[in-house]
């Protein structure tokens, strides 16, 4: 696999600042109970224990295993387990568990080194627990006869120290020592000659004394089987056999032959090879053949188990006599070891906002093989943000090298390969993987830069109208919006309290119904917030349009409609088609087509009389005016909006077609009709207050009053002042209703269904100036007042003359 950056493992030497120049030692007997103290660590390194636990000390070894613990409240080292010196060194003189105290911020190592005692907790043994040998009855006296000497696992003193003979034999005796090629032998010394006949055979014990106190003891047992002649014992051509093997070599391979000869002839120079298990080994590797000496392996080597076997070969011969030689197999290391990676700390989730240069994982790499097999490269598959780096000896550290974002990457897969230096080269794979945890770095983001939102006026109370929505590119509560509305508004917007929005969603909602015609836009500030810590907001505006309704009739300003009794247009019969008469003026409320407002003549006393313009509202003459059209026209005009579906309302008008409006008389009112209209306003106020009670008297009453004013219409006469009339009809002038500067007379008769006007001639000098007033022109618009007559009142056989200022008192019905 092709690697864009490598990271070569580098010599201890390189980081040696990082660690105490001289080791940390230490001494314990083995065996000692577990948290049994072994040294103030902190004290001698120069450490308070406030600050082992600040900088996270931890104790590292190279195999792995943990001998020893450290106190980070006291600062002492202390034993973790049962510690046997002879299962951790073997035979070695020197039984040293070397390991590092390891420190953190900054990174700092100490080397520390507990020599393990040795105390005497073995007992010799003996490779074997009986022997035989057939010994000539010819022996010399100081025949030796070799043994296997007694292994003790213990070292020292507490080794085998001597050997004695139980129970004591006067044959026999035992002799130890050291060769000159340093090989300890055990030797049975002939101290007295043997004779067969006296005694066939005899056995005793040999025992090792080690140099303990109290000293232990092993034995074997041996059985001597006194034989006839045989001077001549077998001899090997070498004392110690070496032979190498692979340590892949299959099973049956041959490691080497060991070749001993008897220069007896017959039975006694026939030899025998006997291969003997050395202590400590349970399962042997090895097998002899018993006739050429061939040793073979019976199952596969590990180099990295043991790399030296021991063996001692025995060839007897046919008369009993024997040899021992020594075999030592040399276990060639092969690359069958792949390197191995060991993670002492390793930190993930890690925060996106970390810094560079922070440690993500520190691990430690070795290699059971040994020479070039054992050397070790590593390296990181190509990374951007991450990188090795040595630490110590064979560690390295897993740093960051540039800011980290967890929303463009939320996970990386690093792979660190660490390969040795064999042929070929072998492989180990570590994969870290660093989830990166989010901080709130993202504040929420709106889909659109501002909304605009629609709602019909009119509209139910709680309606929804759109929603707003934000995203945060957070996780978890970082990305947890919340909307809700500003509470800070612009004095230049039209705000309205209305509006709701709903804090999860983000949905709109109109809280109560509007009114376009008060209300016709608004504007809030929605912020929209996350839960982070601390948490971070974006706001955007809502403008809420209000749609409107055609919810408003048209309202009539011209002519007042709530007057009463209702105006009348003065039209003189002279005039001419096209003729304005008045002009109906209307609004709306609402806006748009809702607003486009339409006049239309609904009805009229004479409809092919006037014409009402659509859009203006202007009320013409049609066609000129004729003896036969009635003197008092009453015209209801339509007016109409555009909206769907249309409302309107009407326009009640009132026209009197007068011929002369110089002389107007009217006979004096009758005081009996004033006392008459008094009454009925009386009776009116009586019935609306006692209806439920008085409703047949009510009723009795009424119709005594209809009769009542009948009779008296008949007997009575209407009669006005002169100078009520006169001041009417300057009122009309002022007002710019009267077309000419003219004053009228107007004379009725009693009985008379039809009103008459005559035109007399103009009475303009006579007339105070107060009291004539200067119209406008025929062709030109003009408002008149209504002017009231009653038919009913009016004179049949006396015509009165009325003047300008009774002009104002007709009432015509």
């Amino acid at each position: 696999m092709a690697l864009a950056r490598q990271v070569l493992c580098v010599s201890a030497f390189l980081w040696l600042p990082l660690a105490r120049a001289e080791p940390i030692r230490y001494s314990v007997a083995e065996e000692a109970e577990s948290g049994s103290v072994v040294g103030e660590l902190a004290e001698d390194a120069g450490l308070t224990p406030a600050q082992l636990s600040a900088r996270r000390a931890r104790l590292l070894s190279e195999d792995g295993r943990q001998h020893f613990r450290l106190e980070r409240a006291s600062g002492r080292l202390v034993v973790a387990g049962r510690l046997d010196r002879e299962e951790l060194c073997a035979q070695s003189a020197t039984c040293m568990l070397p390991f590092e105290l390891l420190l953190s911020n900054p990174l700092q190592f100490f080397r520390v080194e507990v020599i393990v005692k040795d105390i005497n907790d073995h007992s010799p043994v003996f490779p074997e627990d009986q022997v035989s040998f057939k010994i000539l009855e010819t022996s010399e006296i100081g025949s030796r006869f070799p043994l296997e000497v007694a292994r003790d696992l213990d070292i020292g003193s507490n080794t085998v120290q001597a050997y004695n003979i139980s129970p004591e034999n006067e044959n026999f005796s035992v002799s130890h020592g050291t060769g000159i090629s340093g090989k300890k032998y055990l030797e049975l010394v002939l101290e007295k000659p043997l004779d067969r006949e006296e005694q066939e055979q005899m056995s005793f014990l040999v025992v090792a004394l080690d140099g303990g106190s109290p000293p232990r003891t092993g034995t074997t047992k041996v059985n001597i089987r006194i034989l006839d002649v045989n001077d001549n014992a077998p001899k090997f051509t070498q004392e110690v056999y070496i032979g190498r093997v692979l340590e892949n070599a299959p099973e049956g391979s041959v490691v080497l032959t060991v070749l001993a000869t008897d220069p007896d002839e017959g039975v006694n120079g026939n030899i025998s090879y006997q291969l003997s298990i050395a202590m400590g080994q349970t399962d042997l590797a090895f097998v002899i053949d018993p006739i050429n000496g061939e040793i073979k392996l019976t199952k596969p080597l590990d180099f990295e188990a043991a790399e030296v076997h021991e063996l001692s070969v025995r060839a007897t011969d046919g008369g009993g006599l024997s040899a021992i030689c020594k075999v030592l197999v040399e276990v060639v290391d092969v690359n069958d070891n792949a390197p191995e990676l060991v993670v002492s700390s390793f930190s993930s989730p890690l925060p996106e906002n970390t810094v560079p240069g922070t440690v993500v994982a520190l691990f430690t790499v070795r290699d059971r093989d040994s020479g070039a097999n054992g050397k070790i490269s590593c390296a990181l598959e190509d990374q951007l943000f991450f990188s090795l780096r040595p630490a110590y000896k064979n560690y390295y550290e897993l740093v960051t090298v540039s800011a980290l974002d967890r929303e463009e990457t939320p996970q990386y897969m690093l792979r660190v390969t660490a390969a040795d230096a064999g042929s070929p080269a072998l492989t180990t794979t570590q994969t870290f993987t660093v989830d990166i945890s989010d901080v709130n770095d993202n504040a929420p983001v709106f889909n659109q830069t501002s909304y605009t939102m629609y709602v019909r006026e009119n509209n139910v109370a709680t309606v929804f109208v759109g929603a707003v929505s934000a995203a945060d590119a957070d996780v978890g509560l970082n990305a947890k919006v919340t909307y809700w509305l500003a509470a800070e508004q612009g004095p230049e917007r039209a705000w309205c309290s209305c509006i709701s929005v709903n804090s999860e969603n983000g949905h709109v909602f109109v809280l109560r119904p509007l009114d376009y015609e008060h209300l016709r836009q608004s504007e809030v500030t929605v912020s929209a917030s996350d839960a982070g810590s601390p948490p971070l907001r974006a706001n955007v505006t809502v403008r809420l349009v209000v749609l409107d309704e055609n919810d408003n009739a048209p309202l009539v300003l011209y002519p007042a409609q709530e007057s009463s009794p209702a105006s009348s247009e003065l039209v003189p019969v002279s005039a001419e088609a096209g003729y304005l008469i008045s002009k109906v003026v209307a609004v709306d409320a609402d806006s748009g087509q809702n607003s486009w407002l339409s006049y239309h003549l609904l009805r009229a006393t004479d409809p092919g009389l006037f014409s009402v313009g659509l859009q203006s509202g202007e009320v013409r003459l049609r066609r000129p005016v004729t003896e036969r059209d009635s003197v008092k026209q009453k015209l209801l005009v339509l007016v109409r909006d555009n909206g769907q579906p249309p409302l309107s309302a009407t326009a009640a008008l009132s026209a009197l077609l007068l011929k002369d409006f110089s002389d107007v008389r009217l006979p004096q009112g009758s005081p009996a009709t004033e006392d008459q209209d008094a009454s009925l306003t009386t009776y009116l106020i009586l019935a609306l207050v006692f209806v439920s009670l008085l409703f047949l008297i009510s009723t009795a009453v009424l119709l005594a009053r209809k009769v009542c004013r009948r009779k008296e219409l008949k007997a009575g006469h209407v009669l006005y002042a002169a100078d009520t009339l006169q001041s009417g009809l300057a009122d009309a002038a002022a007002a710019g209703t009267l077309p000419r500067p003219y004053c009228y007379e107007i004379s009725l008769t009693t009985g008379s269904g039809n009103s008459e006007f005559r035109f007399l001639k103009p009475i303009l000098p006579s007339l105070p100036p107060q009291h004539c007033a200067v119209g406008q022109g025929p062709d030109e618009e003009q408002d008149f007042p209504a002017v009231p007559v009653s038919t009913e009142d009016m004179a049949s056989d006396n015509a009165g003359t009325l003047s300008a200022g009774q002009f104002n008192a007709l009432s015509f019905n």
